[in-house]
């Protein structure tokens, strides 16, 4: 009786272990606040843990696992099992997604974005850069057209432009350099006290953004049309990590992708629609840039990026020319549609 009952609490406790070992915990690593910009990542927990009962859970850090511009390099040693990164930080580890930030590429709304987005981040050249860091590309986080708060009188024009110090990264930072303009590409965590202190002048950020950073605090004014471009930010995975998921975890993460970003797409559809209200309370003056002001700076800044961008790219022995071509086709097609 002693023998049975040893071995059955033997048995008891395997079973106990290896339901315990079976479950599955992921690390995630993004920054500032829960916002408008992470409400995608949120949702993906949410429905993964919901699929798979609670046996894959996903715990989201805010800045606590690594800085914003590391999260890359964390997801390639396996630091975590899953970051968020914005291009512009590092152009160097992720030349492919850059093409996304080249300035006036037409995109007109975030479905389109996540069109063009979807269809870079699927070709082999972007797969197989970011396997160079372990990282697989889960789904982007869509943002609108980037446009400028700044301090004192609205810059309305080139020539008001011209030494604007502007907090803007990647292609848009090139784009403000072309007229004249000195951009500088702190992160979105410093942009508040760079304003704060005068080491720049205007800011271009998303909507969600200047509110969760604060620099609509600083603001006198805040461009309603320029729209010169936005910035590429992916959500990557750890390939190992993502490769040690049981058939059913990898199921129920895949599947819960377009769901996610579709929840991302009407929360952020909510923020646009109380927008002006936003600008009212606050005292920010909405100014439109004249349209042939625009088309001016279209003309300074979009071709010569793009075929700079281009160049480098096939120096580099990435296909710039079809990756471009991508976008634009693809682009094209989510506009027809």
């Amino acid at each position: 009786m002693n023998r049975f009952m040893t071995t059955a609490c033997s048995m008891a406790l395997t079973v106990a272990f290896v339901g315990e070992a079976a479950a599955t915990e992921w690390n995630v690593s993004v920054w500032g606040k829960r916002r408008a910009f992470t409400e995608h990542v949120e949702k993906l927990a949410e429905l993964v843990s919901e699929k798979t009962g609670g046996e894959f859970t996903m715990n989201i850090s805010y800045g606590g696992l690594s800085k914003n511009r590391e999260n890359l390099d964390g997801i390639s040693i396996g630091a975590f099992e899953m970051a968020q990164f914005c291009a512009g930080y590092h152009r160097d580890k992720n030349r492919v997604v850059t093409v996304l930030e080249l300035p006036f590429l037409g995109v007109e709304n975030l479905e389109q974005e996540v069109a063009v987005s979807k269809a870079v981040y699927a070709h082999p050249a972007a797969t197989e850069e970011m396997a160079q860091w372990n990282a697989k590309l889960l789904m982007t986080s869509p943002m609108p057209q980037y446009n400028l708060v700044g301090t004192g009188d609205p810059r309305m024009t080139l020539a008001d432009m011209e030494g604007m110090r502007v907090r803007a990264t990647g292609g848009l930072g090139k784009a403000f350099e072309a007229v004249g303009a000195v951009p500088t590409s702190v992160t979105a965590t410093e942009a508040y006290q760079a304003m704060e202190s005068g080491v720049v002048d205007t800011v271009a950020f998303a909507q969600h953004a200047h509110l969760s950073f604060g620099t609509i605090n600083q603001a006198d004014w805040w461009t309603a049309n320029l729209n010169p471009g936005t910035v590429n930010c992916p959500v990557v995975v750890n390939i190992d990590a993502y490769e040690s998921l049981s058939d059913a975890e990898r199921e129920a993460l895949d599947s819960s992708i377009d769901e996610a970003l579709d929840h991302y797409l009407a929360n952020y559809a909510e923020l646009l629609q109380k927008w002006d209200s936003v600008l009212e309370e606050k005292g920010v003056k909405k100014v439109e840039i004249d349209p042939a002001v625009i088309d001016e700076f279209r003309a300074k800044a979009a071709e010569p990026a793009r075929e700079a961008w281009i160049a480098d790219m096939e120096a580099q022995g990435l296909p710039g020319q079809e990756l471009y071509d991508l976008v634009v086709n693809t682009l094209a097609e989510a506009k027809g549609s």
